[in-house]
């Protein structure tokens, strides 16, 4: 199974490019928000995508869809989890940055989602009570551009890792990100809390 493709871009499609790797050229479906990143790349240009492989007795031909990043890929996994949200009706749906759909998701906007593409009022509403406090992590994708608690510096380095290494963010933004939150709620005591509280400096 396909999971990283790194070539040379052959062809652009209004929908998908074709990547030669290895002498072999795969086909990558892009959502329309990941495929206008694509708009400045020329032919013959190095790239690099996270894939998500689809296929299924119904789907039995794959069906490789590219990421920028990992947490792009990510989010579209648990995007796909909604009941009667299948990978392609996924795909259409991404045409806002899906830092712009996490949020919308955390603060239950429900107008904002009822305006992505083949998304109506009922899936909206499915999609909100599936992931809403899920998303934090993902709205902090930076824009294009019990077990015992965690020691501090082990979940710190945690968070800075995802935003440095998977949403985009430099060292020093990330480390501002984390001292910032951490300065706001000092009983912060897992990585998953301190993603949602430097989510909620964001958004602040």
């Amino acid at each position: 199974m396909i999971g990283y493709l790194e070539g040379k871009l052959l062809k652009k499609e209004p929908d998908r490019i074709l990547v030669l790797a290895n002498q072999v050229g795969y086909e990558v479906v892009l959502p329309a928000i990941i495929r206008e990143t694509f708009n400045s790349k020329k032919i013959d240009d190095d790239v690099s995508l996270f894939i998500f492989y689809h296929q299924t007795e119904r789907q039995p031909k794959p069906i490789l869809i590219g990421f920028n990043l990992e947490a792009e890929r990510e989010f579209f996994r648990y995007f796909i989890s909604v009941a009667d949200m299948g990978p392609m009706k996924a795909i259409q749906a991404l045409t806002v940055p899906i830092r712009d759909i996490a949020r919308a998701i955390e603060s239950k906007d429900l107008e904002s989602l009822k305006a992505l593409k083949g998304i109506g009022s009922r899936m909206a509403q499915k999609i909100i009570a599936t992931l809403h406090g899920k998303m934090g992590k993902f709205a902090l994708i930076r824009k294009e551009d019990g077990a015992k608690p965690e020691l501090v510096e082990d979940f710190k380095k945690q968070v800075m890792d995802v935003l440095t290494k998977q949403l985009g963010h430099k060292s020093s933004e990330a480390k501002q990100m984390i001292d910032a939150a951490l300065k706001r709620n000092q009983n912060v005591s897992s990585a998953e809390e301190l993603f949602e509280e430097v989510y909620r400096g964001e958004l602040s």
